[in-house]
């Protein structure tokens, strides 16, 4: 099965709702039942690792690191634009988020995720705050991101990022 076609085969599984079933939340829940939740096992465990190493190297600064972790033609969408290859998203946000991540406080709220064969996706809920001079940022995250099993390890194949504004509770 080429890049392509197992990409293609994960989108549609996790569309689907079909042979990549949830295992389990790696973090427990921020409400107020307070509920707690085993982490993720095996083959999902391994695919959240490259996604939070994706995220270190980022806080850390280190661009070539993080874009080693994704494959050449990973998929970004982010606040409704899209980059469709690693050369795009190195040329277009990649140093602007490590700069943000550096001096981000995050925090992941929730997770899930699932492997299955060479396919694995992540999603996390989460929660961001950072200082930019005057300006402070507190937003309630959503991240998807899908991986592939390749020679190298895990790769991030596709990346879905979406946030909103942290609104005090009515």
């Amino acid at each position: 099965m080429t890049y392509l076609m197992r990409t293609l085969s994960v989108i549609y599984l996790v569309g689907a709702g079909l042979a990549l079933p949830t295992l389990a939340l790696a973090h427990p829940v921020t409400s107020s039942a307070e509920t707690k939740a085993a982490p993720l096992t095996g083959a999902a465990a391994e695919a959240a690792r490259v996604v939070d190493a994706f995220h270190a190297a980022l806080k850390a600064g280190e661009t070539s690191r993080a874009a080693s972790l994704m494959a050449p033609g990973v998929l970004v969408f982010e606040a409704g634009g899209a980059e469709a290859s690693k050369a795009a998203y190195g040329a277009e946000h990649l140093a602007a988020d490590a700069a943000f991540e550096k001096t981000a406080e995050e925090e992941i709220l929730r997770r899930t995720g699932a492997a299955a064969g060479h396919s694995a996706w992540i999603a996390t809920e989460g929660r961001v705050r950072a200082r930019t001079g005057e300006k402070v940022t507190d937003r309630l995250t959503t991240e998807t991101m899908i991986l592939a099993r390749t020679a190298e390890g895990w790769r991030i194949v596709h990346v879905h990022w979406s946030s909103r504004a942290n609104s005090p509770p009515h």
